[in-house]
């Protein structure tokens, strides 16, 4: 299954960076275009995180200002944004002046709000002294010292299967051998991903070969996920699922997608890849 990238994405172009703000930076991709080539089993819950560490802009003297931001972008909305004019975007914040920092977050959820079809929500952190620079492992049972021999590096969903026999159980399972590619420039994209699920026992080795198999894919990182949910749920018939990956940053933007099928809170501390 190959992505599809609009051919005008500003992904994998040389582009200049701006000198002023500019709203028309945000290039959105219709979410319709990647799901459809997934079985998707319901309706489900989920948001796409967005982490920023270089943030700025000036204030009303012209003197810079510096922070972090959160974007959190909902599954339900239509569009996804891409990464690359989304750091365009953000950049052309640097040399924009405005009075205030609840000018700039006003602003900055307008356009965003506008380029996904949904409201996104937006947090400025300018303190960063005060920063809680706390990082860990994602929680879970970690699954990657299974010692089993891969040869599939290629989506493989029939890999997946539960323990013959095996009784009801809950429980969350991780992975730091999350790996797929950009569907553009072919970079990789590195991460490490939640499996939390209360259903038959789902074989963990197999699990793990399957998470590995996604290591040559070409896919953005919120459909990486949406494939993973989809694939466990059809192949594995869980009572509840949530599956959440924690991407490290490429361009001072990390990408921390997450779906669900109940509503559900995720953790934001980074991991020390992050």
């Amino acid at each position: 299954m190959t992505a599809f990238v609009p051919p005008n994405a500003p992904l994998g172009r040389d582009v200049s960076y701006p000198d002023s703000y500019d709203a028309t930076l945000l290039f959105p991709i219709d979410r319709k275009l990647n799901r459809e080539k997934l079985d998707i089993p319901h309706d489900w819950y989920g948001d796409d995180i967005w982490n920023a560490y270089e943030i700025s802009w000036l204030d009303g003297k012209g003197k810079p200002i510096v922070g972090m931001a959160r974007f959190t972008v909902p599954a339900a909305s239509p569009r996804l944004i891409e990464s690359k004019s989304f750091k365009l975007y953000l950049n052309s914040y640097n040399d924009e002046r405005f009075a205030a920092q609840s000018l700039v977050r006003e602003r900055m959820t307008a356009d965003l709000s506008a380029a996904a079809g949904a409201p996104v929500k937006v947090e400025i952190n300018t303190d960063i002294k005060q920063q809680d620079f706390l990082c860990a492992p994602m929680d879970g049972i970690c699954i990657d010292d299974a010692d089993i021999e891969i040869t599939t590096y290629r989506p493989t969903p029939e890999l997946l299967h539960c323990v013959a026999g095996a009784s009801t159980i809950s429980e969350t399972l991780m992975s730091d051998l999350l790996k797929s590619n950009c569907p553009v420039t072919g970079q990789p994209d590195w991460g490490s991903v939640q499996i939390t699920y209360t259903g038959q026992q789902i074989d963990r080795s197999a699990l793990l070969e399957y998470i590995v198999s996604l290591r040559q894919h070409n896919e953005f990182h919120e459909h990486c996920v949406e494939q993973l949910y989809c694939d466990i749920w059809t192949s594995c018939q869980p009572e509840s699922l949530l599956v959440y990956a924690r991407y490290t940053r490429r361009g001072g933007l990390d990408i921390n997608p997450w779906r669900s099928s109940r509503p559900a809170t995720v953790s934001q501390t980074r991991t020390p890849r992050q």
